[in-house]
């Protein structure tokens, strides 16, 4: 028995022995290697700022109140190493983080190798293409709200891109999440969440001044100046209105997401575009009949043979789709996809801490260490085409006189355009005084041949303003 417990105690000795030394060298390398990993994790990422205005002060604000947070999930602290603004001597709304320097230099943030990350958020295009751009050459991670400068100049970024990214070493990241509707996490989730899917139809309310302003002319019945007045009062206009009420605006941001979602790159001034200028009580008063309401949408759809057509116009929205609540400066966007069918994102689309909550996940995203290959997604052989079909609102104002409905009818079939419906309100005597004719399907081409000649006839008191119809299946509950 002694014998057998001693063979045992050996046996157990001998084969304990070589896996415990085993266990305790790679206990200790791993040990070293984690030791290791954690004194590189600590390192901070640093980062510039370009902009100490509204969106800028949100974006320090954010990182310094969130600070412990998000070192905790990303593993490293996050520094503003630096701010630059054209005046360092003017007081600013925030404060400014300890050790962080406040200056008016560019190449003070663009030269210095310890900033690992360049915000840019001081707008324009001009200096802010010089700034993107050096940034980008200097292997500096890029993040910005600038959809002005990424419309006009994207294939150029992503040449440059490309270019700074052909050797090794880490990729230098472009984020721009706070570009499009910013709140919205819309592109990120066209970059990873729609990957696998085929987008058929994007449309989307882009642009939440203009939104705000036909709110309040369709609930409130107020003029267009008055609107334009109330939104300038409440900070949703600016000085000069014109890239949002002329509909520039929502067409930079729509370039973007066609590109994302098609791989086609097409220039701004091949789409379609058309503000709210035009649009008068009147228009709102005949949405109503009609059932619905009007909204300034950018709108992306598919076609056959491998195209896609786009505009950004009004267009009537009939009262059971769920765009049409959508009101005030919120922005909303609607994507339908063979896979997903039908995702709507809707939200805050300006401000100073919606936009600058969308810059900040970029910033801790790149902290995190997560990688975008390819920011602006593929480039496809999708061809775009200038001319879509779709139902169309015209309204007509006018000269009493003998035959216009007659007229009308001739112009629109000698163009292939077939009217649906004429709705007229009672005539009041007014200057305003209009018709409206709604058309069947019919192509974009045609309607502008049949507004020009109209607009040529002497009863005519200029050329009919039209706006295509959001969606024919639902249609409008006068039709």
């Amino acid at each position: 028995l002694f014998l057998a417990a001693s063979v045992m105690a050996t046996f157990a000795s001998a084969f304990r022995s070589p896996f415990q030394r085993s266990f305790a060298r790679t206990g200790h390398a791993l040990s070293s290697s984690t030791s290791s990993t954690l004194k590189m994790a600590q390192e901070p990422l640093t980062v510039g700022v370009f902009g100490g205005g509204v969106v800028g002060g949100g974006i320090v604000e954010i990182l310094s109140s969130k600070a412990a947070k998000f070192e905790h999930i990303t593993g490293r602290s996050i520094q503003v190493k630096k701010i630059c603004v054209r005046d360092a001597s003017k007081k600013r709304d925030f404060a400014i983080p300890e050790g962080c320097d406040v200056v008016t230099d560019y190449d003070s943030i663009l030269n210095d190798d310890g900033i690992d990350v360049v915000v840019e958020v001081m707008g324009g295009t001009t200096d802010a293409k010089d700034v993107v751009y050096s940034a980008i050459k200097n292997k500096k991670h890029v993040v910005t709200a600038n959809k002005a400068l990424i419309a006009d100049k994207l294939t150029e970024i992503e040449g440059l891109l490309n270019e700074v990214n052909e050797g090794e070493g880490e990729d230098t990241e472009f984020r721009y999440e706070a570009a499009v509707c910013g709140g919205i996490p819309v592109i990120r989730s066209m970059q990873s969440d729609l990957v696998g899917d085929d987008v058929q139809m994007l449309c989307g309310i882009i642009n939440g001044c203009t939104n705000f302003m036909l709110t309040a002319m369709d609930t409130k019945g107020q003029s267009y100046d008055d609107a334009l007045a109330e939104a300038g009062v409440l900070g949703y206009a600016e000085a000069d209105p014109t890239l949002d009420v002329g509909g520039f605006d929502a067409r930079s941001k729509l370039k973007i997401l066609m590109r994302l979602a098609y791989g086609v790159n097409v220039d701004e001034e091949m789409i379609s575009c058309r503000g709210i200028t035009e649009l008068t009580k009147v228009d709102f008063e005949y949405a109503k009949m009609l059932g619905g309401t009007i909204k300034l949408m950018g709108v992306a759809k598919k076609l056959e043979g491998d195209k896609v057509a786009a505009f950004v116009s009004p267009v009537y929205v009939n009262n059971e789709d769920p765009i049409s609540a959508v009101d005030g400066a919120t922005n909303a966007i609607e994507i339908k996809s063979d896979n997903l069918y039908s995702s709507t994102y809707i939200g805050q689309g300006a401000g100073r801490f919606p936009t600058a909550n969308s810059c900040i996940n970029d910033i801790v995203s790149l902290a995190k260490g997560d990688k975008t290959p390819l920011p602006f997604n593929e480039q496809s052989d999708t061809q775009y085409a200038e001319d879509f079909e779709s139902v169309f609102y015209m309204r007509l104002t006018y000269n009493d006189a003998i035959g216009i409905t007659r007229q009308c009818g001739e112009v629109c079939e000698k163009h292939g355009v077939s009217i649906h419906s004429i709705l007229q309100n009672p005539k009041s005597g007014n200057d305003d005084d209009a018709f409206v004719i709604m058309t069947e399907s019919v192509p974009l081409s045609s309607i502008k041949k049949v507004v020009a000649e109209i607009g040529q006839l002497g009863w005519s008191l200029g050329e009919p303003f039209f706006m295509p119809v959001l969606r024919e299946e639902l249609g409008s509950s006068s039709l």
